[in-house]
């Protein structure tokens, strides 16, 4: 889970981070006040404008970081970057500091101009070996940071000191994560029979390269694209995946799958992109109508799954390289798969379970 930090100027009044953070104490990290301190506000610390009361000192460059360090203190360290900052230099300086000490804290890293790539570098050299948090002034700056080379900084620190839009960004941090996804050679594909198909209408918008996991077997899931292309007879309708058959399993947050046929308006989802990339969405309403089918099997690994979809040229399979309709799959071609070994019970995985699924 990211940590989610608030940050206040360092003028704010203290009662002013009371109010707002007695509307926030379920889902607030930490705090910082510019220039003066910053708070483990999870661990339980009050506000108080007395030195008496534990908090991280602030550094504002690496000579003071090290001196603080050297001192006993516990820091964290602001680091701006911009044009002509030496992210190299700032690496080999946390190198020569025994960061299992506990004492650097954190580093805040705020971006001046550009944000991803500058960010990449720190995340490279970093990463494991320190908590890097990153400044955000909105919730899409915010996941756009959390997701960044795929593993994202460990926390973010919002300006933004609306409640309810912090509250907005806690809930979709919670959904956020990464599946190895992998790729499987279709082995065969066979049009089938009618059948009574879902399709999932979400209260969200996706884009091409995102879908749901759906499958025959729990352990074995195939990632369909959201109705996100432009087609001579169709609008585009990229609220929706077409989802296949009611029986089929539709992968959900928590680590969990659930039957296409459980789902209804309210409940939630999991959405993943290409690069395995989640986020959790909300049910508007399910579809279930008569449609003509076709079954695909593929292999990956030495395990084989299979999914039953709709039979129409809308219905796509994510691929390595972008998506194909299942109109054009063809047995060799690759399509993108979430294998996890084990048997499900209520939608949990049990490891000590045996279950056959074909």
């Amino acid at each position: 889970m990211k940590e989610l930090w608030l940050t206040f100027p360092s003028d704010v009044e203290l009662e002013e981070v009371e109010r707002i953070l007695s509307k926030l104490s379920d889902i607030c990290d930490g705090v910082i006040i510019e220039s003066k301190i910053a708070i483990p506000y999870s661990q339980g610390f009050k506000i108080s404008p007395t030195k008496s009361e534990p908090g991280i000192a602030i550094a504002y460059s690496v000579e003071d970081l090290e001196k603080n360090v050297s001192e006993g203190r516990r820091v964290a360290y602001i680091l701006e970057l911009k044009a002509g900052v030496d992210i190299e230099s700032t690496s080999r300086v946390i190198d020569s500091i025994d960061t299992r000490s506990g004492l650097l804290e954190f580093i805040l890293v705020k971006c001046r101009d550009w944000r991803v790539i500058p960010l990449e570098n720190l995340i490279a050299m970093l990463k494991g070996r320190v908590k890097l948090l990153a400044e955000a002034h909105s919730i899409d700056e915010a996941l756009l940071l959390a997701n960044i080379l795929e593993l994202g900084v460990d926390g973010l620190a919002v300006k933004m000191l609306d409640p309810a839009s912090i509250a907005a960004l806690r809930s979709m941090l919670k959904g956020m994560g990464h599946l190895d996804l992998r790729p499987a050679r279709v082995s065969s594909i066979k049009p089938i029979g009618l059948g009574a198909r879902v399709c999932i209408d979400t209260c969200e918008l996706m884009k091409p390269g995102e879908g749901m996991l759906v499958g025959c077997q729990s352990n074995f899931l195939f990632l369909v694209e959201a109705e996100v292309w432009e087609n001579p007879y169709l609008q585009p309708r990229p609220f929706r995946v077409n989802a296949g058959p009611v029986g089929l399993y539709v992968y959900v947050p928590g680590d969990k799958t659930r039957y296409l046929s459980e789902l209804s308006a309210g409940s939630d989802v999991l959405v993943v992109d290409q690069k395995g990339r989640c986020r959790p969405v909300d049910v508007c309403r399910v579809k279930i109508e008569w449609r003509p089918l076709i079954l695909i099997e593929a292999v990956c690994e030495g395990y084989t799954g299979k999914v039953i979809l709709q039979n129409a040229e809308t219905i796509r399979l994510i691929t390595p390289d972008g998506s194909k309709s299942i109109a054009e799959i063809q047995p060799g071609n690759e399509v993108l798969v979430y294998i996890k070994p084990g048997a499900r019970h209520l939608g949990r995985l049990v490891d000590s379970m045996r279950v056959i699924e074909r």
